[in-house]
């Protein structure tokens, strides 16, 4: 019987995590069974509990992956550049390789401990990030405003796939993305907080609060 080392064993994990990454969100955790989840990775049935106790324990583990990717990926964008590709039609159109919250939020809410404390881990990593950008200063006094933001564009992105008028959906996210950009204004500063140089080109700012400064 050939024995394969932790290098081997690790590559194995992951490639089940990333092929059931894919899997849950276009079928669902309910939709999903462990043979379909380990076909999808090129692997039988019965190497599973090499990897995972239980399927719970892979979904836990797909929930962690997918946050940590999701929070990489923002690290390298403005949020305004986060705002208007959460909520383009490409990622609506995209839920297989989208953002987890929109595909999973009711399960993840049916599902055990373990995996909503998966979820609120990576969700809090992310939304700590947002904060740290919105006020420096004192993140966390920002992080209601983050949470609240990142509710509502799960929410519009969630209504968007569901509605069956196009045109619908379509200005469903436009307005999305106005409305969340709007809530990310530092009254403070009485001007817009995108993230990484805290420049606004005159143009994005609301004629309100042109006339105000």
């Amino acid at each position: 019987m050939a024995r394969y080392g932790k290098e081997h064993k690790q590559g194995t994990r992951r490639r089940i995590i990333e092929a059931a990454g894919r899997r849950l969100k276009r079928d669902g955790i309910d939709g999903s069974g462990v043979a379909t989840l380990m076909a999808d990775a090129g692997l039988t049935n019965g190497a599973f509990y090499a990897h995972f106790d239980s399927k719970d324990d892979l979904v836990a583990s797909t929930v962690t992956e997918q946050l940590r990717e999701q929070r990489m990926a923002y690290r390298a964008q403005s949020l305004e550049e986060i705002v208007r590709g959460y909520l383009s039609i490409e990622h609506r159109d995209d839920p297989e390789g989208g953002c987890p919250s929109a595909a999973l939020l009711d399960e993840i809410a049916r599902s055990s401990d373990a995996v909503k404390r998966a979820y609120t881990d990576g969700q809090l990593a992310i939304i700590d990030d947002a904060a740290a950008r919105m006020v420096p200063d004192n993140p966390e006094s920002a992080r209601g405003q983050a949470l609240g933001v990142f509710a509502l564009m799960v929410g519009t992105l969630q209504v968007s796939r569901a509605l069956a008028d196009r045109g619908l959906a379509d200005e469903a996210l436009e307005q999305g993305i106005q409305n969340a950009l709007a809530l990310l204004r530092t009254p403070e500063q009485g001007s817009w907080e995108f993230g990484r140089d805290d420049r606004v080109s005159a143009e994005r700012t609301p004629p309100t609060a042109r006339r105000q400064s």
